[in-house]
C-alpha cells in the first residue's frame, strides 16, 4: 500500500470520527489506528526513501556546501616528515586562498593542524576583511576546529587573533575539564560518542546558518570528510617541489579504500597555471554513479 495514501486515508478517518461521531473515544480510536498504520508502513517507506535518496538533495538541504582546499608538493605531500608547515605555493595562491576564506561562512581544520601549525584562520587582506564585515558583521569567517578530545591549547593563535565566532567540536568522551576551559573562549558543540560525528556536526552547522564551509585539512580530517561523502569540491594547488617521506602526510590519509569500486570519483572542473605550479579544481561526483 502507498504510504502517503494510507496516511491520508487514516488522517481523514480520524477527522471524520471526531466531527461526525462527536465523541472523544471515537477520535482517539481513529488516532490509535493512524499511529499503528505509521509504525506498520514506516520501515518500508523509510527503506525505499533512503535507498533512493539523491545525494545532491542531501547536499543542498542538510549540510553546508563543503570545499576542501590544500596546497601540496608535486609528490602529493602537504607537509614534511616532521609534520610542520612548509610554504608550497606563492603569492597568487595565497591571495586566492584569502579570497576563499573571505567568501566562506566558516573555515574548518582538524586538531592535528592546530597542534602542528597553530593557524589563526583569519582573512589577511584588509580590503577583504572590510568586505566580509559588510556582509556578515565580522571581519573573519566563523572558525571551527574538529577536536574530539578537546586538545586545542588555550593559548592557540585561533583564540588570540581574528574577529568572529570560534567553534570547537568535541565528542561526549572529551575530558570535562578541558571542555570547560575551551568553553570560556569558544562555543562548544558536543556530538558523537568516541569521536566527533561529522554528519551530525554538518547538520548542526547548517542549522546555525552556515551555508558554505571551507576545509583546510589536515589529512585525517580530509579523509573523514571525503570517505563520509561530505565534500562537494576539492581545490588543490600543486607546487614545484618534492618533499618525499613515506610518513609525510598526503592530501588524504586515513585507512584508504580497498578498491577502485569504493574510491571517490572526481571530475576536473578547471586547471590553471599559478605562480610556479598549477591549481586544479575538482567536483566530487555522486558515488552512487559508478
Amino acid at each position: 500500500m502507498n504510504f502517503h495514501y494510507a496516511l491520508a486515508t487514516e488522517s481523514t478517518n480520524c477527522f471524520k470520527a471526531f466531527v461526525k461521531g462527536g465523541t472523544f473515544i471515537k477520535a482517539t480510536l481513529s488516532f490509535i489506528s493512524l499511529i499503528n498504520h505509521i509504525f506498520t508502513y514506516w520501515p518500508i517507506y523509510s527503506f525505499c526513501t533512503i535507498k533512493n535518496i539523491n545525494l545532491q538533495v542531501f547536499s543542498e538541504t542538510m549540510r553546508p556546501k563543503i570545499i576542501l582546499n590544500a596546497a601540496m608538493s608535486a609528490d602529493g605531500k602537504i607537509s614534511t616528515i616532521k609534520r610542520k608547515q612548509v610554504r608550497i605555493s606563492g603569492e597568487y595562491d595565497f591571495a586566492r586562498m584569502d579570497r576563499m576564506r573571505a567568501d566562506a561562512d566558516a573555515v574548518m581544520v582538524g586538531i592535528g593542524t592546530v597542534l602542528a601549525d597553530d593557524p589563526s584562520l583569519t582573512v589577511k587582506s584588509e580590503r577583504l576583511r572590510y568586505e566580509h564585515k559588510q556582509r556578515w558583521g565580522r571581519k573573519d569567517p566563523i572558525r571551527i576546529v574538529v577536536d574530539s578530545m578537546a586538545r586545542t591549547p588555550i593559548d592557540a593563535d585561533i583564540f588570540n587573533k581574528g574577529d568572529g565566532d570560534i567553534i570547537i567540536a568535541v565528542c561526549n568522551n572529551a575530558p570535562g575539564e578541558r571542555v570547560k576551559k575551551l568553553n570560556e573562549k569558544s562555543r562548544i558543540i558536543t556530538i558523537g560518542r568516541d569521536r566527533v560525528d561529522l554528519v551530525g556536526l554538518m547538520s548542526n552547522l547548517k542549522d546555525s546558518g552556515i551555508n558554505t564551509l571551507m576545509v583546510e585539512g589536515g589529512a585525517t580530517l580530509n579523509w573523514a570528510l571525503i570517505s563520509g561523502k561530505l565534500v562537494d569540491e576539492i581545490h588543490t594547488y600543486i607546487g614545484a617541489i618534492i618533499l618525499g617521506g613515506e610518513n609525510a602526510p598526503t592530501l588524504v590519509d586515513g585507512t584508504g579504500f580497498f578498491g577502485k569500486e569504493d574510491a571517490v570519483k572526481l571530475e576536473l572542473a578547471s586547471m590553471e597555471k599559478m605562480d610556479n605550479g598549477v591549481l586544479l579544481r575538482w567536483h566530487v561526483l555522486n558515488q552512487d554513479k559508478k
